[in-house]
């Protein structure tokens, strides 16, 4: 009766069925894992609000690739020609316009060990295989290319990675894209760029320069307001289209194509586009303040690997540990949420990865019952 292309288990958890035995008898919980910042006890300017409230937003005047002034501020903010702007709903969305552009069903893209899980949700939707590459960890985590160059078949058609990682909070390094770019050069690979971390660096700002890749290979860099103006809720993203001029050219064809199908953007969120990232900018600094603080109060307590952007952190607890166990026990006897190391695809099991945007009260209560929890 149902696709094929939803194959997963649909019944809850383990996990989640103790999550919500505790949240029904009222327990008070520390939630560790909080990603969504309009929850994290953040103040919100009220000029947000404000800045929906535009007439021009009673019109509706469909543009596929999006109304041009919406375009002009993004390409602003990314420091991009507005010719190769496209807005979407959401990151999600841009994937999965991606996938559409690039694969037909059966093809495959390759995508980072550690990485988001959400990524085979997407790719399974579109009848698109996923195929990992690995990050290893010595000093600082970096790209296995000998594993990525075996990892290619002749139904890759893109190769995705996310700048900084999450969990992993690793930028790719400069030395690094040159073997990108040869990658894809050889294999006549897109690169997808995930780029909703990378104004959240921990120290420094790290802009990558994608220019030695274009020169040969279709780029697609990701971002939106979810992250860069804390707005997850406001439903605005896009991506940024490089690489060789026909072959870009014929991508942005295609996706205007694809996004006329759908013109899934809303009015009010494209008009308001440019003050919301005025706006955006101040609820950013406050969400970096509040990961740095936290970022410091755990390194206090604990050893985390190291991290250079985004809002996670992982904390090594041993090898063999496990996982599952722990998160569970420390749930049920202290009440307090993290995530195992397998929900992101580790190798190994010996890992519990934490947000660092939970209010910091919360945080630091949490992460003292985490640790003692460990050394029961």
């Amino acid at each position: 009766m149902f696709s094929g292309r939803i194959p997963w288990e649909l019944a809850p958890n383990e996990y989640s069925q103790l999550l919500e035995r505790k949240r029904q008898s009222g327990a008070r919980l520390l939630d560790l894992t909080e990603s969504n910042p309009t929850r994290a006890g953040l103040a919100y300017p009220e000029a947000i609000a404000a800045a929906l409230a535009d007439a021009r937003s009673l019109v509706y005047e469909p543009s596929p690739l999006g109304a041009v002034a919406a375009r002009e501020a993004v390409a602003r903010e990314m420091d991009a020609p507005v010719d190769r702007i496209l807005l979407t709903a959401s990151t999600s969305e841009s994937y999965s316009y991606l996938f559409k552009l690039l694969c037909d069903p059966g093809d495959a893209v390759l995508t980072p060990q550690p990485s988001y899980p959400l990524f085979e949700f997407l790719a399974t939707l579109e009848s698109v295989a996923l195929i990992p590459y690995r990050l290893r960890y010595e000093a600082n985590w970096e790209i296995d290319f000998d594993w990525l160059e075996h990892a290619v078949t002749e139904r890759t058609r893109a190769l995705l990675l996310v700048n900084p990682n999450n969990p992993t909070g690793s930028f790719v390094r400069r030395e690094e894209v040159s073997r990108l770019a040869a990658v894809c050069r050889k294999h006549g690979l897109a690169l997808i760029s995930d780029e909703v971390f990378a104004c959240y660096p921990m120290d420094k700002p790290r802009p990558i320069d994608w220019s030695e890749v274009e020169a040969d290979s279709l780029v697609f860099r990701l971002d939106g307001l979810s992250k860069r103006a804390g707005l997850p809720q406001m439903k605005a993203g896009w991506m940024v289209v490089g690489g060789p001029a026909v072959a870009r050219s014929k991508a942005m064809e295609r996706l205007e194509l694809i996004a006329d199908t759908y013109l899934s953007v809303s009015t009010p969120v494209q008009n308001a586009l440019p003050r919301l990232l005025e706006l955006g900018a101040e609820v950013r600094r406050k969400i970096q303040e509040r990961t740095q603080r936290n970022l410091r109060v755990l390194k206090e307590k604990a050893k985390p690997l190291p991290i250079e952007g985004g809002w996670s952190a992982i904390l090594p607890l041993g090898a063999g540990t496990d996982e599952l166990g722990f998160v569970l026990s420390l749930l049920e006897r202290d009440n307090v949420q993290v995530q195992p190391g397998f929900f992101y695809d580790f190798e190994e099991e010996g890992y519990a990865v934490v947000s660092l945007l939970p209010p910091e009260d919360v945080f630091a209560e949490g992460v003292d019952l985490a640790i003692g929890a460990y050394s029961r």
